[in-house]
Parts: C-alpha cells; structure tokens; sequence
C-alpha cells in the first residue's frame, strides 16, 4: 500500500480494518502514516516523504527524491511480489507505480478516483493503463469509468461512517474549554507545509478582521504537530496569536464544536460538510500552478461540498480573491446568519444532511470484497 498524505493515511487506516476481518493474518508494507500504523502496517517510508503542493519550482525541489523513492518501492515490491498493490490516492506517484507493477503481473487497485471529473480528464488513459480496479468514494464516479472500460466499485466514503450523523457539539465545546454561547470560528488552513506558507497568514489576517467586527468571536486551530511552529509564526505576524486557540489534532472536535470554519479546499472541507457547519473555502497556489489549474478545471466548482451538491453551497475564494477582507466578510456572512437568515443554515443543514446518507456505505466491507474479486478474477 501506498498513502501519500494525512487523508490518504486516515482512509487507509479504514480500508486496513476491513482487510483484517476478511483476512486476519495480513502482511500489509510499503508507504503509510500513523493511522496505518496503528492498524500494524509496515511503512518502509514516512507518508510525508510524498506530500508536495502545486507544480513548478515546489516539486521540481522534490522530484528526484520522489522519484528515487518510487523506483526504490517498485525494485522492492517486484522482488517481494504482494498478492495486491493498493494505491491510496497520490496519483501522480501511485499511477506510474501502479502501471509498473500491473506490467508485471501483480494486481493493482487504486482507492479514491483521481478527479477526472473535475480536472486532468487526460488521466483517463493512464487509469486505465495501471489498474485493475478502482475504488470510488462518490457515487457517480464507477459510471463515469465505465464509459472508458474501466472497472470500478462504488464504495462510500468512510468519513461518512466516522462522523457522526448529528455531532455533539456540546460535548465537543466542553472537551475544548469553550461555552455553549461561544461564537466560534475554526481555522483549518491546510495540513502540507506549502498550504501553510500560501494561506495561513491570510486566513489569520481574516480572522483578525472578523475578531474586530465581531470582538467576542473565539477562534480556534486544529493543527498538524509537526507544522504547529509555522501555523504559530502567522499567527504572531498577523496579531492574532494571543487571541487563538491552536490544538494538536482534534480537527473532528473543533468542526464539531465551531459555528464556522474558515478552510482549505481539500478533504476537510467534506468532513465540514458531514459536520453539517457552514464554511468559507478558500485556496491559493504559487502563479505558475494556479495558471495549469486554471486551464484544467472542467467545471466551476473547487470545493467538495459544493463540486457534490452540484451547486455553490457554500462561497469559494480562489487565488487573488482570497483576500483578509473577503474573507472576512463571508465569515461574517455565517455568523450572521443565525439570527438573520436561519432558514439558510436550515436549508445548508438539510443538504449536507441528504450528502452524509448518500455517502455512507459499509466501505471496508465493500472495498475488501471487490478487492477479493481482483484476486479470484
């Protein structure tokens, strides 16, 4: 198996638990982070060995130690020869592994879709070319892949079934010392260092304006550990630090305690969504990556919820309109809302609610199936 991120850790980690009931006495090696491990997976690297941002100069950096890993993992498991190989998104790294090892004839299953659906349609050929089998996490991927002569299961996404359907929020404002009248604001500013670098002293100047508007506004940071000093460093250069709360971790527990986060395009924008909290997505990247996004985009969404619900649920501010100010405002937006405009949380709340049943599904149950049927088939 290979993870590359802090989400492809978490839904490995899931993925390992259905495995196990299946086959208990599973050897499971390659590239893993700490929930994997906590499921006695065998990493031979760091998951964050492959966490890069971007295109450009921020991975060229990174190329030849990327590479060098991938050619490394490929020699080994050649010799070691698994009965499968199981990519956990990482595309870019797992793709070109997957298709050097189905060349010589070990099955390859590559969990989550990369989103041809959203960008890179040229992708598709490269799917086709290196998996046996995808494991979808949205419902209308398998069709999508179908049409291309791939094959695919649909297998829920596991956040669905980790996030409960009504979050206690009391409990989780308790666990963090805040009180049940606190307006609060999480801040989730992305978990690679170069999301750091590119919207974490924005999204603190942000919140540095809405604490000026709204003064008794409490602000809260679920951060990564090992990027805690830098989430600190623009924290302190926007102000902001003295009036902030920064955990370690525990981002489940600050989106179930807030009233709203200001967040990251990313997987954690979903697991605001299952949440059911309104949010503020926002991204910004180095010019030249934003200019190959851009031209990639296949439709007007970037962010999960709204890229599923097919609508602008929620705003998103993008690259130069990703401003403190603007920002700001649509924060201010939110919070607002709860004495202003309840029936849109209302409205929010119901379509979030409809999204976590249509994506909970008894995902390691189905995924170790038809990875069972990879093996036979």
């Amino acid at each position: 198996m290979v993870a590359g991120e802090t989400s492809g850790d978490l839904l490995a980690g899931l993925l390992l638990d259905g495995l196990r009931e299946g086959w208990p006495s599973l050897d499971a090696f390659g590239i893993g982070g700490p929930h994997m491990g906590l499921r006695g997976f065998e990493a031979w690297w760091p998951h964050d060995k492959l966490s890069v941002h971007g295109y450009g100069w921020e991975v060229l950096r990174r190329y030849r130690e990327i590479v060098g890993i991938r050619e490394q993992l490929k020699s080994r498991l050649l010799q070691q020869r698994p009965d499968v190989f199981i990519g956990v998104d990482a595309p870019d790294f797992n793709l070109d592994l997957e298709a050097g090892l189905k060349g010589q004839g070990i099955k390859t299953v590559h969990f989550v879709s990369p989103s041809v659906w959203a960008w890179r349609a040229e992708r598709v050929e490269k799917i086709r070319r290196s998996v046996d089998h995808v494991l979808c996490i949205f419902p209308f991927e398998p069709a999508l892949l179908a049409q291309h002569g791939i094959q695919a299961t649909y297998v829920g996404h596991p956040l669905a079934n980790v996030i409960p359907m009504v979050p206690d929020r009391s409990a989780a404002r308790a666990a963090l010392g805040l009180a049940e009248d606190d307006r609060v604001v999480a801040i989730l500013p992305g978990s690679r260092k170069s999301e750091i670098r590119h919207l974490a002293l924005t999204f603190f100047q942000a919140a540095a304006l809405v604490k000026k508007a709204q003064p008794a506004t409490k602000f809260i940071v679920p951060a990564v550990p090992a990027l805690k000093a830098e989430i600190e460093a623009a924290a302190r250069a926007s102000g902001l630090l003295a009036n902030l709360q920064i955990v370690e971790g525990q981002s489940h527990k600050v989106l179930a305690a807030c009233d709203v986060t200001l967040i990251a395009s990313g997987t954690a924008t979903l697991e605001a969504a299952l949440f059911k909290r309104p949010m503020v997505i926002a991204y910004r990247m180095g010019w030249l990556s934003w200019q190959i996004m851009r031209r990639k985009q296949l439709q007007p969404w970037v962010g999960l919820p709204n890229i599923l619900c097919r609508e602008f649920v929620v705003p998103e501010l993008l690259q130069n309109a990703a401003t403190p100010q603007a920002l700001a405002d649509a924060v201010l937006l939110w919070l607002d809302a709860k004495e202003a405009e309840p029936e849109k949380l209302a409205t929010l709340q119901k379509k979030f609610t409809a999204l976590h049943a249509e994506l909970q599904r008894d995902t390691p149950r189905i995924a170790a199936h038809a990875i069972q049927q990879v093996l036979q088939g």
